[in-house]
This record gives C-alpha cells, sequence and structure tokens, in this order.
C-alpha cells in the first residue's frame, strides 16, 4: 500500500486525545491561581516542545539533501509530514505571544516594565528581551520555517508526479531550498530557545543552552519517528523500510541521546567549576527543589537508552527500539519540564508576593505540577500529542507514502549496512 488512509477510527482516537488536552487545560485554569501560572506554564511547555520537534524534522531533511544522502529516501515522507506541524506551532507560539505582548500571563520577569527599568540585568538584555521581538520575532522566524519546509515538500511532491523530470530539475531546487534552510535553522532556532525557553530564568543564561535543547528536540522527533513508523508498518504500509533503515534509526537515537549527554554535562560542569553564583543558581534550584525530575532527566534520557542500544542487535529488534523510543520521548518531553517550570513558578511567586497574595500555592514543598508532572500535565501532553499526529497523519494521507521518483529512492530500497 503506497497510500496512507486516514481513517475514521484513528480520527476519533486523536480526537478524543485532544479533548482529554482540552478539558486537562480547562481544569488547569479553573484550580490554578489568581495569574494561571500553571496553564500557561504547561501550555508554553507543551507548544515548544512539538514545534521543535516539528523544526527538527523539516531541518533534518535539509541535512539529508544537502549531503546527498539516499538512506531515508523511502520513509521522508514522514518527516516531511512532521514539519507541516509548524503551521500549527506558528500559531500556538504567536498566542504565546500575544500573551507577552497583552500581559495576559506572568511567564517571564523581563515582560514586567518594572522590572525592565529597575532590574540591572534585565535592563542590559531589553533590547532583545522585549514583547515586540518576542511576538513579531516569533511570527517570522517560525513563518520562515514553516514556508522553507513546505516548499521542500510541495517540491517533493511534484516531482514524484512528474514522471518525466528526468533531469532532476525539481531536486536540485530542493537541494537550494535545504542549503538556504540549514543556516537559518541553525541561526534562528537559537534566538528562538533564548527567548521562549531560556529567558524564563532572565537573569541567567548559558552559551551551551541552545545545542542542549536542539539536541533534546532531535532525539524527540527520532523517538516519534521510529514510533510512527513501527505503527505504520504494523498497519501494513511502508513494508519497505527494513531492519537496515531501522538500525540506522536506532543509530541516530544511540549516538544524540550521547550527544545530549555530552552538553548536559559539559554545561552543569562549566557552571560548577566557574561557581559564579548568578550562573549555579540554576542547578541549585533544581537539585534542592525538583531532585527526582534532576536524576530521572539523566536515568531515563542517557543510561536506559545507552545501555539498552550499546549493543548491535538491539537497535535490530522492533520490540526494543519502540520501547526505547516511547521510554525516550517522555523523558525529553520531561526535560523541557525541567527547564521551564522551576524558573516559570519563581517568576509568579515574585510577582504574587508584590500583590495582595503572598502566593502560599508557589511553596517549593512538594506538589504535582510544579516539581513532578501531575495529571493535568499528562493530560495535557496527551491533547498536544494528539493535535501533532493529527497535523502528522493529514499530512500523511495527502501524498504517496513512498516517492518512487526521488533520485536516491533505489539506493534507499536496497539500503544495506
Amino acid at each position: 500500500m503506497n497510500q496512507f488512509t486516514f481513517t475514521g477510527r484513528l480520527k476519533t482516537s486523536l480526537i478524543i486525545m485532544m479533548v482529554v488536552g482540552l478539558v486537562s487545560m480547562g481544569l488547569t485554569w479553573i484550580w490554578d491561581d489568581e495569574i494561571h501560572t500553571r496553564f500557561w506554564s504547561n501550555y508554553l511547555h507543551n507548544a515548544s516542545f512539538f514545534t521543535g520537534i516539528s523544526l527538527m524534522a523539516g531541518f533534518f531533511i535539509a541535512v539529508c539533501i544537502t549531503a546527498w544522502a539516499g538512506w531515508y529516501a523511502v520513509f521522508k515522507r514522514v518527516w516531511e509530514s512532521f514539519s507541516m506541524f509548524l503551521i500549527v506551532g506558528l500559531v500556538l507560539m504567536a498566542i504565546m505571544g500575544l500573551g507577552v505582548y497583552f500581559g495576559w500571563h506572568h511567564i517571564y520577569h523581563w515582560a514586567d516594565p518594572v522590572a525592565a527599568v529597575e532590574d540591572k540585568i534585565i535592563s542590559g538584555k531589553t533590547g532583545f528581551l522585549n514583547k515586540n521581538w518576542y511576538l513579531f520575532g516569533t511570527i517570522v522566524i517560525v513563518g520562515t520555517w514553516y514556508f522553507l519546509s513546505s516548499r521542500i515538500r510541495s517540491l517533493s511532491i511534484a516531482e514524484d508526479n512528474d514522471d518525466n523530470d528526468t533531469d532532476f530539475a525539481k531536486h536540485r531546487r530542493m537541494r537550494l531550498y535545504a542549503a538556504i534552510f540549514l543556516p537559518i535553522a541553525g541561526f534562528t532556532s537559537a534566538a528562538m530557545v533564548w527567548q521562549w525557553i531560556m529567558s524564563v530564568d532572565s537573569h541567567w543564561y548559558s552559551t551551551l543552552f541552545a545545542w542542549y535543547c536542539g539536541a533534546s528536540w532531535f532525539v524527540s522527533m527520532i523517538c516519534l519517528t521510529i514510533m510512527s513508523l513501527l505503527y505504520l508498518r504494523a498497519k501494513g504500509y511502508l513494508q519497505q523500510v527494513s531492519v537496515e533503515h531501522m538500525h540506522d534509526l536506532g543509530k541516530f537515537l544511540f549516538a544524540f541521546s550521547i550527544f545530549w549527554t555530552y552538553l548536559w554535562f559539559s554545561q552543569y560542569m562549566l557552571i560548577w567549576y566557574g561557581n559564579v553564583g548568578e550562573e549555579t543558581i540554576y542547578y541549585r534550584t533544581r537539585f534542592d527543589h525538583f531532585k527526582p525530575l534532576f536524576y530521572a532527566n539523566l536515568v531515563i534520557n542517557f543510561l536506559f537508552p545507552f545501555f539498552v542500544l550499546m549493543r548491535n542487535d538491539t537497535k535490530r529488534k522492533f520490540g526494543s527500539l519502540g520501547l526505547v523510543a516511547g521510554v525516550v520521548f517522555i523523558g525529553h518531553w520531561l526535560d523541557y519540564f525541567l527547564m521551564i517550570k522551576p524558573g516559570v513558578m519563581h517568576t509568579a511567586h515574585e510577582h504574587l508576593s508584590h500583590g495582595h497574595d503572598a502566593g502560599g500555592h508557589h511553596d517549593m514543598s512538594f506538589q504535582l505540577g510544579v516539581q513532578m508532572p501531575g495529571f493535568l500535565e499528562i493530560g495535557t501532553m496527551i491533547g498536544f500529542l494528539g493535535l501533532f499526529l493529527f497535523v502528522f497523519f493529514s499530512a500523511l494521507s495527502k501524498a504517496s507514502l513512498v516517492a518512487k521518483n526521488d533520485p536516491y529512492i533505489h539506493e534507499s530500497l536496497h539500503h544495506h549496512v
């Protein structure tokens, strides 16, 4: 079968997931504090996480095209369809930007006009950390990502429908768009990471943080790729995807889990060694008040995939590969929770302590939704995942699953390591 059918049953399942997410977000809003800190932090967490996964899919397609790679051609429609979520990510992050612009939330300390004047560190960053750059920078940059990804996908589909394209003119145009996309995505993704995520701890910064977040996005994208391919194969699609392809995806999962750990250690070690108070507070807070997640982050995202996938044959076993992909995907979702929640809760506490309520809801005693994701956080993630998969399967159903006219399709079909 070379045409994916988005069945009513699958649509219903994904809609149920989205309803679970909406109900969870609604309950979060109702049971939240007066400035809805938990709601907006959960929204930022999931919106940035799934938008980043979509970006990494488009980015890696551009990498493979530019490198003249052929191994991925048989399942490249999966990555192309992942990248189509960028238009939804644009809307989601634009809503976050509108929240900054109109003061709907208090996620970012730098968005407080008083802090921007009185806080010397924040006032020195206002050229970048300001509501105009957040909103309009997000719209322009994510819009550019979507435009370039959609052009590559459109040319890929047009190539598939044009049997007379013997000189591969469309593929050469794809290579041009890919070459344009790579530096743009490389530089602007760092700017968005600094704006969306790192600035929740507005006094803190790390030159490795953008690499760290990007590696987490990339590993999550590979995990979703593995699980999607296993699902499609189980339904009778993409039988051309062989053990060799899955083995290569397993190697990417293994290698970039180690790369993510290298970045984690490098960032931690340099900050520990430097022992500068405004830098060490980032890890001190997470170690003191988020200790279970602090250690679970390393166990789930490094030790587990390292020891399971270290054996070469494990990367060829679909069951083992699917299990690791599922666990590590959740692990990196938790990683983003740990990046965002402590800074957001601190900002909320500061804001409420200046109001009529000292904000006892934001003390550091253990509570679900703060130190650990609760049922509402899990439900919200299920909703966003359902939305991502709905967009993915919708895009997947609009083109043939195997790109028959890709110049490297025969190399991919006979891929062997």
